[in-house]
């Protein structure tokens, strides 16, 4: 993941473990991250003490500081004045009595409290949370200096959160595990400019996606948003999903429905519609969803994943990247032929098979989307010690490259939904456009950062009985008087 941060810069990254390390590799590049993610991993002799004499830019999270400040020998503490103190965690073991017994969980940057996720299932015992901190203490103020603070509510002690002492970092954890749109992860994206010595230029933009259009669109819905959008002067794009399947019939009355974009007339309508009037077209899988089954809801396209088996959680059978690039040729040409040509690529759902993922360059030169990663090509995730696991990521800035050499444009607010279980079993919960203008202020704090978001176009229709036309207008006005600049994701670099 910060691997993937680092393709912001477009910098050339090696990553290995730690135990492979060779003397003088910090100082042969121009800037290290060690992810001290293993507590107590006996570190190499030779990584330390290189890791004590460099100049060049080393950043250091959260665990076995220790094994380099504590050894009198490499005279770390004399020279930097950091000092490690103890590691903090859960302030108590949670119960069922006591559910919330505090932790260092609020880091404070820019004026703006970025609290970590906690989650207590107290029926299953179980914690989903990262609790653990690296306590340093500042031995020699002229040489070190707190840069960003981190609090534990529960009994109001303060401890550094990032130091700095000269070219060496320290970050008291690894702000990559349970992230979101108002989490810590977003102080590290901002400060990875001054961690590298590159400062990009003050720069908030937004950008709006129109998303899961396919041929059971409503023209009447998207000229409304699109006018709406074109009179504020407000670029936009469309995920638009170029063949519509329902092999089961589950939209029509148990017939089977399939509509390939020549017949989509409806779709092609709305879609010519929109780029004539400042929209711009991403594609959004082929399908979306996947052969003639439930994976894992109805089979009908936007609903399902096209390119990951949800249901066993593994790729589909078919897996590979001849399979995968050939149903993004397939959507390439069908938009072709409609003269529709995407500026983007967006996965369903935001998840593939690494295989598919390592295709789309191939075809796309520009992703536009969150991404999950995977530790494998092929991922064993059955339980065992050294399990496989994955790792979804937004984005708040352009990314180069990623993992998987894509070129990735950023969403990372979220989507206005609606709690409309009585009807949809799928549509379940609220996510305001309150909560999604709240995001935006978040991400403001990285200096480069983008407030994006996409809007489902059918909670702009009348008969869904959702205020979904005046709170996509409400978010528009809200994101705009924030201070960000509209901009289309094909004009980006």
């Amino acid at each position: 993941m910060l691997r993937n941060l680092l393709g912001h810069f477009d910098a050339a990254v090696d990553v290995l473990p730690v135990q492979e390390y060779q003397a003088g590799q910090v100082d042969a590049h121009a800037a290290t991250f060690y992810l001290g993610s293993d507590y107590n991993a006996a570190l190499p002799a030779t990584f330390l003490h290189d890791a004590a004499a460099t100049a060049k830019t080393l950043v250091w999270f959260k665990y076995n500081l220790w094994e380099l400040a504590n050894d009198a020998s490499l005279g770390f503490g004399a020279s930097h004045g950091i000092a490690f103190d103890r590691l903090r965690g859960m302030n108590a073991v949670p119960s069922a009595a006591n559910p919330q017994p505090g932790f260092f969980d609020q880091v404070v940057y820019k004026k703006l409290s970025f609290v970590k996720y906690y989650n207590y299932d107290a029926a299953a015992n179980r914690l989903n949370a990262d609790p653990d901190i690296g306590v340093v203490t500042i031995a020699d103020p002229a040489k070190a200096k707190e840069l960003v603070p981190i609090y534990d509510t529960a009994t109001g002690e303060e401890a550094p959160y990032i130091v700095r002492a000269g070219t060496f970092w320290y970050v008291a954890d690894v702000p990559f595990s349970f992230i979101g749109p108002r989490d810590r992860y977003l102080v590290i994206a901002d400060l990875l400019h001054d961690m590298l010595g590159i400062n990009h230029a003050e720069s908030h933009r937004a950008m709006v996606r129109l998303e899961d259009v396919d041929a059971k669109v409503s023209v009447q819905t998207m000229k409304k948003l699109t006018d709406l959008m074109e009179g504020k002067g407000i670029p936009f794009s469309m995920a638009l999903i170029p063949h519509y399947k329902d092999p089961l019939g589950y939209a029509n009355g148990g017939v089977p429905q399939d509509i390939p974009l020549a017949q989509a007339t409806d779709l092609k309508t709305a879609a010519n519609y929109a780029t004539a009037h400042g929209g711009q077209v991403v594609m959004h899988g082929y399908t979306h969803q996947y052969g003639a089954q439930q994976n894992p809801w109805t089979g009908v396209s936007g609903d399902d994943y096209e390119f990951w088996d949800i249901v066993n959680n593994k790729p589909v059978a078919e897996d590979s990247q001849l399979w995968a690039y050939g149903r993004l040729q397939a959507g390439l040409a069908e938009l072709a032929a409609a003269n529709l040509r995407p500026i983007a690529w967006e996965t369903p759902h935001y998840q593939a098979s690494a295989n598919t993922s390592k295709v789309v360059p191939l075809a796309f030169d520009t992703t536009y989307q969150r991404v999950v990663y995977y530790t494998a090509d092929q991922p064993d995730f059955s339980p065992h010690a050294g399990k496989d696991f994955t790792a979804g990521q937004l984005f708040p800035y352009v990314i180069q490259r990623d993992w998987y050499n894509q070129r990735v444009l950023p969403e990372n607010l979220g989507n206005i939904e609606y709690d409309i279980r009585k009807v949809d079993p799928m549509s379940f919960y609220n996510y305001t456009w309150q909560d999604i203008a709240l995001n935006a202020q978040y991400a403001w704090v990285v200096r480069d950062g983008f407030a994006s978001f996409f809007f489902h176009p059918f909670w702009a229709e009348k008969d869904m009985d959702t205020p979904g036309y005046e709170d996509f207008k409400s978010l528009l006005d809200a994101i705009g008087a924030q201070g960000y600049t509209w901009v289309a994701p094909g004009s980006l670099k």
